[in-house]
């Protein structure tokens, strides 16, 4: 199965990296964020990527056709230049780098790799967000309701302080807040291929036309997301992320700590 990673943006929010690098490749905790990404689906054994690139892919296709010795030790013979790949841990990925366009906006991009996919089942998430999804469970349940796509909903991450008063006195002030009501789009989709016939406008972001027509079909489903979900817009957000390698184990790669999905599925 075919996983698409929508990297075509110009991540204008986080000008001060991306005026020389495309933003899945501003780096996490010395990786590109692309390859965190990449990280998750393969924890569950997809491994089979299409890139869709835009702003700065060259840099995507150099930094790819080049991973083999990124990801892996060599040993070179300085008399004759013969090197040899010393493998670290094996990442099993095949990786297709595909130019759609610096200007063609989400769903343009997918419409465009469409030779690229075959006529079954694909997964589909922007380069920017990571989080501890349980992509089994996650296809489980796009199986389970026979709709053309599934979107994961997460819980946004606070970004202020909140002050809960009482009358004019301040009873707590706690950093972070988290509403149980709040879903917003965290990308991780699974798709049907029926789903192209939706996508026929380079110009329309896939938030819009696209996602807003299968919900009037009823073809849109969402699965729900409990555990760690953070995207990277701004510089904050990066600085957010890098911290976090710094764990033995990055809370997207936590599986166990994902929370089980007991809530009834969003009918969107």
């Amino acid at each position: 199965m075919k996983t698409i990673l929508l990297a075509g943006g110009l991540g204008s929010r986080l000008a001060e990296e991306t005026v020389k690098i495309p933003k899945p490749m501003v780096e996490v905790g010395g990786r590109p964020i692309i390859a965190r990404v990449m990280d998750i689906y393969s924890h569950f054994g997809h491994r089979d990527f299409v890139v869709a690139a835009g702003y700065k892919a060259l840099l995507l296709k150099q930094f790819f056709a080049n991973y083999h010795l990124i990801a892996n030790n060599i040993s070179v013979s300085v008399d004759t230049g013969k090197m040899k790949l010393v493998p670290t841990t094996p990442g099993g990925w095949n990786v297709a780098v595909v130019d759609t366009g610096a200007d063609t906006m989400t769903s343009g991009r997918i419409r465009r790799l469409r030779d690229w996919l075959q006529p079954e089942t694909f997964m589909c998430t922007y380069s920017d967000g990571l989080g501890n999804i349980n992509v089994d469970a996650l296809l489980d349940f796009h199986r389970s309701h026979g709709k053309l796509a599934t979107v994961t909903a997460v819980q946004p991450p606070a970004r202020f302080g909140n002050i809960e008063l009482k009358g004019d006195r301040v009873d707590a002030f706690t950093e972070k807040v988290r509403s149980g009501d709040t879903w917003i789009n965290g990308g991780y989709f699974v798709f049907e291929p029926g789903v192209l016939d939706y996508m026929v406008d380079d110009t329309e972001p896939l938030e819009q036309s696209p996602l807003t027509q299968m919900a009037r079909d009823g073809e849109l489903m969402a699965y729900r997301h409990h555990g760690f979900w953070h995207p990277m817009d701004t510089i904050r957000d990066r600085n957010t992320l890098n911290a976090l390698c710094d764990e033995d184990v990055p809370p997207w790669l936590n599986f166990d700590e994902e929370l089980p999905a007991s809530m009834p599925a969003l009918a969107i």
